[in-house]
């Protein structure tokens, strides 16, 4: 199963590589981990996400929760909330390709980022689908570099 993490932690040095430390010492890979400053500079926000069993994600969090350096964690998995990914793509353009790529990007409410000669950059945010949906879309058109932040989410509430 798919659990999603807000975690508040310290704006220190070091504070990152231990958490993702504690998550492979599990054993368990993070499918996504986006970190930023919050409205305090001495805070981070970390949305984690990980693919876990029940248990071992129990584990996790109690881990996590003995680190000096976490001042919170929110389990986002079972409650209302919003996320979003960014994705940047640079593409292969042509005269014949253009308007096509300009339709995709308008349908997806994205923006264009830069044109060229011969590559456009694009950006596009939304969920996971609406990013995997762009990809796919994208694809035929040759995808020359793909910058996706991975998930990060806010409560509703």
């Amino acid at each position: 199963m798919k659990y999603v993490l807000s975690v508040l932690v310290e704006n220190k040095f070091g504070v990152l590589a231990r958490i993702a430390g504690l998550f492979s010492a599990r054993g368990f890979n993070i499918d996504s981990l986006a970190v930023g400053e919050t409205e305090d500079p001495t805070v981070s926000r970390m949305t984690i996400v990980v693919d876990a069993d029940e248990r071992t994600f129990e584990q996790v969090k109690k881990q996590l929760n003995k680190l000096i350096d976490v001042i919170s964690i929110q389990d986002f998995t079972k409650k209302d909330y919003v996320d979003r990914e960014l994705l940047l793509l640079k593409m292969n353009l042509t005269p014949q390709a253009r308007s096509h790529i300009i339709e995709i990007v308008e349908l997806l409410e994205g923006r264009i980022l830069h044109v060229g000669t011969k590559t456009i950059c694009v950006e596009i945010v939304g969920d996971k689908d609406k990013i995997t949906t762009a990809l796919q879309l994208f694809k035929p058109y040759g995808i020359k570099e793909v910058m996706r932040t991975g998930t990060v989410a806010i409560s509703k509430d």
